[in-house]
């Protein structure tokens, strides 16, 4: 039984649309720090061995936009979650790659690794909610 509190949070208007903000909130500020420090976007790329990396910064930064943009408009909502779900599992495995560290370094990439896991399940739980709507 849900009580009466969280049971009106939940059903407020807002709680909907803020709840997708949040999640996609890092996304569209990480595209517009790439926008913003384009040089930097593709230094991060070359950083991670992708190559050419100015071709990953530009494709990284439509991901970071149109899936968002998708899953805030409630329009193909299943696509937007989708590219960010699949993008975040590829970012995880490049970035947080625990597996190859040791000490802290591992503990700390293996910690990122995990919340790029549970941030993978949110989209999910999103695309399957959407259907749900009416």
């Amino acid at each position: 039984m849900t009580p009466g509190f969280v049971d009106n949070a939940l059903g407020w208007r807002w709680s909907w649309p803020l709840a997708k903000l949040a999640l996609v909130g890092a996304y569209l500020l990480g595209a517009a720090q790439k926008l913003l420090d384009f040089p930097g976007a593709v230094a991060e790329q070359a950083h991670f061995g992708l190559n050419p990396p100015a071709l990953f910064a530009v494709l990284t930064i439509l991901v970071e936009l149109v899936g968002p943009a998708l899953i805030l408009s409630g329009r193909l909502v299943w696509l937007g979650a989708g590219m960010l779900g699949v993008f975040t599992g590829l970012a995880a495995l490049t970035a947080n790659a625990f597996w190859t560290m040791s000490g802290h370094e591992a503990f700390m990439a293996r910690n990122a690794f995990f919340e790029h896991l549970g941030l993978i399940g949110g989209f999910v739980l999103v695309a399957m909610l959407d259907r749900r709507r009416p």
